[in-house]
């Protein structure tokens, strides 16, 4: 038994046939469930999502007037359907879905989609992990890690429940590769397109602009013996005062991963103004300023914003408005400053674990954000060097996760109020162990 799960998940073949019957099983299962069980296995958010599809390209009849011909188009819009808090992206990709209403294979080929998303990450991870520049692992190892993201039942369960972050996953990873392999204008468009589908991403700019420096972004063609006649180019000197320091820091890649970020994040978003107005701006962005959303949410904020949403207090200073500043201190100023140019695949984990950690809402969807780069970190890691600590890690995390979930079930199933201490308590254990294990991330930055 040992040796067969070995080789499926030590070769490539074997581990994303796997990979894709574990989400096939999932996906037929979903629709058994839906069809049978009144606990439904499909996302609410993935009915938000087709429901957003569906009004992106919904049909109106001709209309006789200016003004009817404008309202169609106002209506013709994802925003229509309320909820609906994502890039216009999202539901253009969902188009199938749209497709022969009452169909059961166009309605869950989104979640096809979203599975097939998974197996991409999973791809690239081993690409990574393959990279001279990384781990130079082979084949072999670099599969038994990717397996922790493609057979793990979590990420396939998110997925074909309807959850989008496998999209997500796919172009963290990309940029991950496309940095490491120095294709500084890919990275790029990378990073403006996954802000533009979902903020968080921007957290990697500083970690990434920092990483950058002349040493990481020698050419290779620098980087070869000199030949036969040519001497060795004389490194230049370090730079003495601010302004040679700010020009030493404005190397030419850094210049361009800046501008072709910025370029592909600012045309996406001036398109979706263009086509659907300041709804796009609210939704997309502005939303997630003030979320006060408390339902399954992980963190400690979780009462406070549930208390909040029950009794709003106009012109008073509010968590959901400031709960940002610890968050995006440690993500995308402390942490980068510590591990990026030690090890950017690893800070760029530790970046994602603390975001979500400290964010005011945080639930299940949100760990495969992290998940997905966990498998570049595990080959030189504590938890994996001293297994004791990467079990004692895994089970405290998934208690304190159990036990919040218990509480939750008490809390919306059975109408018990949990709210205190159980639902408090377990959501400030679980934060706590999140907090532990990101302290061993940071050490392990540390050390290397």
């Amino acid at each position: 038994m040992a040796s067969t799960v070995k080789a499926i998940v030590s070769r490539p073949v074997p581990l994303f046939v796997a990979a894709t019957v574990l989400r096939a099983a999932m996906l037929v299962y979903g629709l058994w469930q839906d069809a049978h069980s009144p606990l439904k296995y499909t996302d609410i958010d993935y009915l938000v999502f087709t429901d957003a599809a569906r009004f992106a390209f919904s049909s109106s009849p001709s209309p006789s007037s200016t003004a009817a011909a404008a309202t169609a188009t106002a209506l013709a819009s994802p925003y229509t359907r309320e909820t609906y808090r994502y890039t216009p992206l999202l539901a253009w990709l969902l188009y199938p879905t749209t497709w022969q209403p009452g169909s059961t294979f166009w309605f869950s080929s989104g979640k096809a989609l979203f599975a097939a998303a998974d197996l991409l990450a999973g791809y690239l991870i081993i690409q990574v992990l393959r990279g001279p520049r990384v781990r130079m692992l082979s084949v072999e190892r670099a599969c038994r890690y990717a397996s922790i993201w493609l057979l793990n039942p979590m990420v396939a369960a998110i997925s074909t429940r309807g959850s989008s972050e496998g999209l997500l996953g796919v172009l963290v990873v990309a940029l991950t590769w496309a940095v490491l392999q120095k294709r500084v204008a890919l990275a790029g468009v990378l990073l403006g397109l996954g802000v533009h589908f979902k903020i968080y991403p921007f957290i990697y700019a500083p970690a990434i602009v920092w990483w950058m420096d002349a040493d990481q972004m020698v050419r290779r063609t620098q980087a070869r013996t000199p030949r036969k006649g040519k001497e060795t180019p004389t490194p230049e000197p370090p730079p003495t005062g601010l302004v040679d320091t700010v020009v030493a820091f404005a190397t030419p890649d850094r210049i361009t991963f800046t501008i072709v970020s910025l370029a592909t994040f600012l045309g996406l978003n001036l398109v979706m103004y263009a086509r659907y107005g300041m709804p796009f701006v609210t939704h997309t962005f502005l939303h997630h300023v003030t979320r006060i959303d408390h339902r399954h949410n992980f963190s400690p904020y979780n009462i406070l914003l549930y208390l909040n949403s029950a009794n709003p207090t106009p012109g008073s200073l509010k968590v959901e408005s400031v709960a940002f500043v610890p968050q995006l201190l440690l993500s995308t100023v402390l942490i980068p400053l510590v591990g990026a140019k030690r090890d950017l695949p690893t800070t760029m984990l530790a970046q994602t674990f603390a975001f979500v950690t400290f964010n005011k809402v945080c639930t299940s969807q949100y760990f495969l954000w992290y998940m997905v780069l966990l498998p570049l970190y595990l080959p030189n890691s504590s938890l994996l060097r001293h297994p004791r600590l990467g079990l004692s890690a895994l089970a405290l995390w998934v208690a304190t996760q159990g036990l919040w979930l218990q509480q939750a079930y008490y809390l919306e199933f059975l109408g018990q109020s949990t709210f205190f201490p159980g639902l408090w308590a377990a959501s400030l254990a679980f934060f706590l162990v999140n907090c532990w294990i990101l302290g061993i991330f940071v050490e392990d930055l540390d050390r290397r």
